[in-house]
């Protein structure tokens, strides 16, 4: 098998509208380098620059070209000091990895095949799983010379001020660029850069000087000796002001809600966070529930009309996010929605009230604190694909949970009767609570919040693609990739579609997609399994062991934006935020009570026939079972306790239907508990187990 290897030192040309006239040169050991012509639609230039061994180059005098070809002397390091004063500091990525670059915008000089095409140089960009597809991990040129390109055009006038370069993603080769540890020099225009050492591993070449042009065109110049020139990139810069761009007055997408658009490191979050129940503390409480390998808190915003109580009817909600630390994007979401039902519940809109005063909401921005200040520290380009993902002890929080689902499922085979075994609230096996245990510390504080709170409904936020997954995420019999639904696949389904047909970008036809797989072909939803097997995932174990729903949401192509486009992503997922967490409010719920007490009873057995799967009442007494519209015949049933039947209804709208239950004890369970506290047996009580005994001697 052929390496793909590629060692680079990549030369940046730049088609500019700055023309260099002369060079300040010394009395050191200089070196000159020609500069070919490039033409734009407004002007030609070209230009030669001599620098000194290790020096920032200097000019003397730089004109701007207009595309009237009106000429302006100034001088470079005034030019550049103007652009800065009026560019926000540090200039973004132009889009390659969040694809606001249009696969148009891309070109190269060549290309082995279309799956290796220039608009698969994106940086982060993933391969598909079968070699030779159209889905490859990197553009790669055809021809193995100094002569290859890969181009973009950022439409627009641009301050480029640097490249980030990442070698060939692949499962079955290796497509490296690495260092080439030498002192290289650069003139006006053709920058020398080192590459990787390893196929993900980002890095990042600023330019001397930055400049202004509408083209960058990477030109690998060294690669290894029996490999093939492969690059994927992004490319940083900052949209100049052109007077004769007629695009140059349309705004940039944002969001008009004043909102902390920002990555937030640790205490950044905790200042965050505070200054929330700080301007909303009647409906806002921050609370741990444990903390990290390194001892970072896993802190829990509740938003309630009354926090810090669970009130008897109202369903209890949570998103979480940042269980992979690199996949920012979800924490910052979570964030700005704290902020958000802060200031829109003070301005009095009803949507939010009612949300805050039916529904008891928890958000959980960082579920593995540590993997994130990892990738904080790297940055939002330069972190990769998978650098803070994992926990501290190098665990995948995702695949770290108890695996009920083979656990039932082996349980199944080997009874008699299958439908017997238990469907719902599975154990946690005895193995997985040993100290010895690969658990991590995350994961068991997790488990714990889940046990301690009555979760209705619940997503789990991550990043890397556009699609919604539901249940279950393990396949039976360990396939790679198979259809697995649970006994709520439409329901589930249903909760997917939400999310997913309210998004703005998974909805936009015209999107690409981000890696190797078009998931609007199933309209942005997937059924865990069959994307690819996960076993002990937290949606399957939130399932199997509590009553809650849970769904992955990813989120975005780019696992770590870059802090420019939060306040799009922001409007991409609002909506879609808020219309999922109302739908904790779908389905039936009620109280299970005791006849004579009318006290709630804990533990009931809530069953809908045809639906394999049962719930449980909480410890007031209260169920909430979610379900699509329909007829429903229900049973309830609880230990002592006769079972109870009743018919339900579930409409189309928004509003959970009231389905109470009142459960009469046994004769058995009430001589139990009269005997337990050393009373009188009741006549009535002693006649009716009388004639118990006598039915069951018959």
């Amino acid at each position: 098998m052929e390496k793909a290897l590629c060692t680079l030192a990549a030369a940046l040309f730049l088609g500019v509208f700055l023309h260099r006239a002369e060079a300040k040169t010394n009395d050191a050991t200089t070196e000159s380098y020609s500069i070919f012509n490039y033409t734009t639609a407004s002007s030609t230039v070209s230009w030669t620059e001599a620098v000194t061994d290790g020096e920032i180059p200097t000019t003397a005098a730089t004109k701007l070209l207009s595309s009237t070809e009106k000429q302006i002397s100034i001088k470079p390091t005034d030019f550049i000091s103007w652009l800065f004063s009026v560019l926000p500091p540090g200039c973004p990525p132009l889009g390659l990895e969040s694809l606001k670059v249009d696969d148009s915008q891309i070109q190269a000089s060549s290309y082995q095949r279309s799956g290796l095409g220039p608009h698969r140089g994106r940086l982060n960009i993933q391969s598909g799983i079968e070699d030779g597809d159209l889905y490859d991990g990197a553009w790669c040129a055809e021809f193995k010379d100094k002569h290859q390109w890969l181009e973009v055009d950022a439409i627009h006038l641009t301050l480029f001020t640097g490249v980030i370069l990442q070698g060939r993603n692949s499962i079955w080769r290796s497509g490296i660029i690495w260092i080439k540890n030498t002192k290289k020099k650069f003139n006006s225009n053709l920058f020398i850069f080192e590459g990787n050492q390893n196929p993900e591993t980002p890095v990042l070449g600023l330019l001397p000087v930055p400049t202004v042009a509408r083209f960058i065109r990477i030109n690998p110049q060294t690669w290894y000796f029996n490999g093939t020139v492969c690059v994927r990139a992004e490319i940083l810069g900052c949209r100049v002001h052109d007077p004769d761009d007629i695009y140059s007055s349309v705004p940039e997408p944002g969001s008009k809600d004043a909102l902390d658009f920002r990555h937030h490191n640790y205490k950044e979050m905790r200042k965050l966070m505070k200054s929330v129940t700080e301007e909303c503390p009647d409906i806002t409480r921050v609370y741990t529930i444990g903390k990290s390998y390194t001892g970072l808190k896993l802190y829990v915003m509740e938003i309630s009309d009354n926090p810090g109580k669970h009130e008897l009817g109202e369903p209890e909600f949570r998103y979480v996010a940042g269980m992979h630390g690199n996949e920012a994007l979800g924490r910052e979401l979570v964030l700005n929605f704290m902020q958000y039902m802060c200031k829109e519940y003070k301005k009095g809109n009803q949507r939010i009230v009612r949300l805050v005063t039916e529904t008891r909401i928890h958000l959980l921005p960082s579920m593995n604190p540590d993997g994130y200040e990892v990738a904080y520290e790297k940055g939002s380009e330069l972190a990769g694909w998978a650098e803070g993902r994992y926990s501290f002890e190098g665990i995948d929080l995702n695949h770290n949970f108890p695996d009920l689902n083979n656990i039932m499922w082996d349980a199944q085979e080997t009874a008699a009767d299958p439908s017997k075994v238990s469907n719902h609230y599975i154990p946690i096996p005895e193995y997985y609570t040993k100290e010895d245990a690969m658990v991590a510390p995350e994961t068991r504080a997790v488990i714990s919040w889940m046990q301690d709170i009555p979760f209705v409904l619940s997503a789990n936020l991550h990043g890397g693609e556009l699609v919604v997954t539901y249940p279950f995420d393990c396949t039976r019999d360990w396939a790679p990739q198979e259809n697995t639904p649970t006994a709520d696949d439409a329901f589930f389904r249903w909760l997917a579609s939400v999310y997913a047909s309210t998004n703005l970008v998974m909805v936009n036809p015209d999107r690409r997609i981000c890696h190797y797989e078009d998931f609007q072909e199933h309209s942005n939803i997937i059924n865990g399994g069959a994307w690819h097997t996960v076993p002990g995932s937290m949606n399957d174990f939130s399932y199997l062991h509590t009553n809650c729903f849970e769904v992955t949401v990813e989120l975005s192509c780019d696992k770590f934006p870059h802090v420019s486009e939060l306040p799009i992503e922001w409007e991409n997922n609002k909506e879609s935020l808020l219309v999922y967490m109302e739908q904790v409010h779908r389905g039936i719920k009620g109280v299970v009570k005791d006849k004579i007490t009318k006290r709630g009873i804990a533990d009931a057995v809530i069953k809908v026939e045809d639906h394999d799967h049962d719930i449980r009442s909480a410890a007031d007494g209260d169920y909430w079972r979610l379900l699509n519209p329909g007829e429903y015949k229900v049973v309830v049933w609880a230990e002592g306790y006769f079972p109870s039947m009743r018919r339900c209804h579930v409409g189309m709208e928004p509003n959970p239907t009231i389905c109470d239950f009142t459960l009469t004890k046994t004769p058995i369970q009430r001589l139990k508990e009269i005997r337990a506290k050393g009373g009188k047996i009741p006549q009535d009580l002693q006649l009716r187990l009388r004639a118990l005994r006598t039915g069951q001697k018959n």
